[in-house]
């Protein structure tokens, strides 16, 4: 059974409580493991993302708790790597829909592809929620 590192789990702290059971599911299923390396962000420090092109919107879903960034450990230790990624992002997306949580994945996307990212999908829960 797979536990998480201290870093991951102060990276964990104060997200959606759904988003927490689908990465704990996450972290048993995949055939990686992996670091959860960002959860909530302050504003300040997604300005600062944006500052240096890692991120394109300050309407970033880690400042509301609704996101994490995952990095993958392969047979080479953590690893930020599209072949990685693309075993991880659907194991994640598997531990979404057994757990009935919809999320989306930055790795689909078109304009600005984000392996790391997973956030719960905006309509099914809004930043309010």
């Amino acid at each position: 059974m797979r536990k998480y590192s201290q870093r991951s789990l102060n990276s964990l702290e104060g997200i959606h409580p759904d988003l927490r059971r689908v990465i704990d599911r996450a972290l048993q299923k995949s055939p990686l493991d992996f670091i959860v390396i960002e959860g909530v962000r302050s504003r300040k420090r997604q300005a600062e993302l944006m500052a240096k092109g890692a991120s394109q919107t300050m309407n970033s879903r880690h400042i509301t708790g609704h996101a994490v960034d995952l990095l993958p450990i392969g047979s080479n230790g953590p690893e930020f790597a599209w072949p990685l990624y693309y075993k991880l992002g659907p194991a994640v997306k598997a531990a979404a829909q057994a757990e009935g949580v919809p999320i989306v994945w930055g790795g689909d996307w078109t304009s600005f592809k984000d392996g790391p990212h997973f956030e719960l999908d905006r309509e099914a829960y809004p930043d309010t929620d």
